[in-house]
């Protein structure tokens, strides 16, 4: 039997993240407790002692709501979450890092918005929460820093307002959308990183929009105190943005390639953004 919402993630070595993102939400946002949600936890390190942890909390502990799955083939990345659309039973999905807090009726104001928006073609998402529960950021903004394209930005103005409002892109530690109207993301993306306004544009070319929720706030776990445990290459980010937007544009001359070039081609030794920008051009057979 179908399930209203499903609120999944993906983890790798993050016992502690999954646990109180998941009794967070069974404490504090009344449907989550409830057989109209199911939980998916989709682990990319099972073997391990968190992977254990993590497999008897979801199985044992969640009233039977929670679906734990190992993955133990594939590429170990940041793209294994999206994996979650092909597990659900969900009218509607919720994907959310293993490490995030949603705000107080954030869920039900969620499913109020679906409710108003029936074939909802959208990708909906909210605003991000900093540590200190006050200041917000809305949305990225189109701009290329830090090795990634996407800088928060805030629209203070629209959020007070308190109404749903359309945003180029955002953050993907939370997105939420119907999951009949999943427009997948390409499966040749490896590592982490690049689907910021990857995904946006997924949407919109499908007829849909980027929505920031105002009452959707999540409060992301940015510390890693024991260091990132899985593999942070800039070559495989780099890849990822070529294989996403000659994917969208079907065009290597678009503007978005151009931008991709003149910011990375300086960053990486002679000759592997060539390569890269070749191999993706092959993959994606666009010339």
């Amino acid at each position: 039997m179908g399930k209203i919402l499903t609120i999944g993630m993906a983890t790798y070595d993050d016992f502690d993240g999954v646990f109180f993102t998941i009794q967070a939400l069974r404490m504090y946002h009344d449907l989550c407790n409830t057989k109209d949600v199911e939980y998916i936890v989709l682990d990319t390190n099972p073997e391990q002692e968190h992977g254990k942890q993590v497999k008897s909390f979801v199985t044992k502990a969640t009233d039977g709501l929670g679906k734990y799955i190992p993955k133990t083939s594939g590429n170990i990345s940041s793209f294994n979450k999206y994996e979650i659309v092909e597990h659900a039973s969900g009218k509607y999905v919720l994907i959310i890092d293993c490490h995030v807090l949603i705000q107080k009726n954030g869920i039900k104001a969620l499913l109020e918005y679906y409710k108003n928006n029936q074939d909802c073609k959208n990708l909906v998402q909210g605003p991000l929460l900093y540590d200190d529960l006050h200041n917000i950021s809305t949305h990225f903004n189109k701009k290329w820093s830090g090795d990634m394209y996407g800088v928060w930005g805030t629209n203070r103005e629209m959020y007070d307002k308190g109404e749903p409002f359309e945003i180029e892109m955002n953050g993907m530690g939370l997105c939420s959308f119907e999951r009949k109207n999943w427009p997948g993301i390409s499966k040749k993306f490896t590592g982490f990183g690049a689907e910021e306004g990857y995904i946006a544009e997924k949407f919109r070319q499908n007829g849909g929009k980027n929505i920031c929720l105002p009452q959707l706030g999540w409060n992301h776990r940015f510390g890693r105190p024991s260091g990132v445990k899985y593999r942070l290459v800039l070559e495989d980010r780099v890849w990822n943005y070529l294989i996403g937007w000659l994917e969208l544009t079907k065009d290597i001359n678009h503007d978005m390639i151009k931008q991709i070039t003149d910011y990375f081609k300086p960053k990486l030794p002679s000759g592997v953004f060539d390569q890269l920008l070749k191999n993706a051009s092959i993959e994606t057979g666009v010339n």
